[in-house]
């Protein structure tokens, strides 16, 4: 069970915090009470940012799951003992391109399951660029600009994005809500994260997003690739 509580699931703009130190090791990382920092899933990569205390920064260049959620401290860095209370700080212009990019492949994500039926067979993001591979046998001449052309108008539709939690039988039973070729939920797991972009795509999501599709802000296809029989990647970036 974790002892850390997570903040980002309950806001994810909130950028600055006030935690205890409840484990503390150079190698295994720093476990706080209280932490706004992602740890990466969902294809999202970890937060980075910094521990203020008693006049001294610790950079957090990671967390990693373990018994709990552990800060992965910059090597070198002093680590702060058990019991001391931190002041904590995300990166805000690597979350903020994070949160962008993660909403603009659900809607990526629902644009194609409604207008080609397909599903996500693997996933993968950076600061305002990723990919997601769909199980599509083959595509339509101008599949590139249709589907840019359509994820932009999402954007432009402003609609809302909005994260809630469900017994896991009551998030099973909207439709489609696994967008996934395989589910990837683990049995084990009995509340279900819901990320909702209104109109357009339910699904179990971890991750961090923004409020509403307009502050994806614009997306270009920068390929189509075939990567093999029924499978095909999409490669998007975020305008700056």
């Amino acid at each position: 069970m974790l002892h850390t509580h997570r903040l980002e699931l309950d806001d994810a703009t909130l950028r600055e915090w006030t935690a205890t130190v409840l484990d503390a090791d150079p190698e295994s990382g720093i476990v706080l009470d209280r932490s706004a920092f992602y740890p990466g899933g969902g294809g999202q990569p970890p937060d980075h940012g910094v521990l203020l205390w008693s006049g001294v920064q610790t950079r957090i260049v990671g967390v990693r799951y373990a018994d709990d959620l552990r800060l992965i401290p910059a090597e070198g860095d002093p680590i702060p003992p058990v019991g001391t209370e931190v002041q904590g700080a995300i990166e805000d212009d690597r979350r903020t391109a994070l949160m962008r990019t993660h909403s603009g492949l659900h809607v990526l994500s629902g644009v194609v399951f409604r207008d080609f039926g397909a599903l996500v067979t693997g996933s993968n993001m950076e600061p305002l660029e990723g990919r997601l591979d769909f199980n599509l046998d083959g595509v339509p001449d101008g599949f590139k600009q249709a589907v840019e052309d359509a994820i932009n108008a999402e954007v432009e539709a402003d609609r809302g994005i909005s994260a809630y939690s469900l017994p896991r039988d009551e998030a099973f039973a909207i439709p489609d809500i696994i967008r996934t070729a395989t589910n990837l939920l683990p049995p084990e797991i009995e509340i279900v994260r819901i990320v909702d972009i209104d109109g357009l795509d339910v699904q179990a999501d971890g991750g961090t997003h923004v409020a509403s599709t307009r502050m994806v802000g614009r997306m270009r296809v920068v390929k189509v690739e075939n990567k093999g029989k029924g499978f095909r990647r999409i490669r998007v970036a975020l305008a700056d």
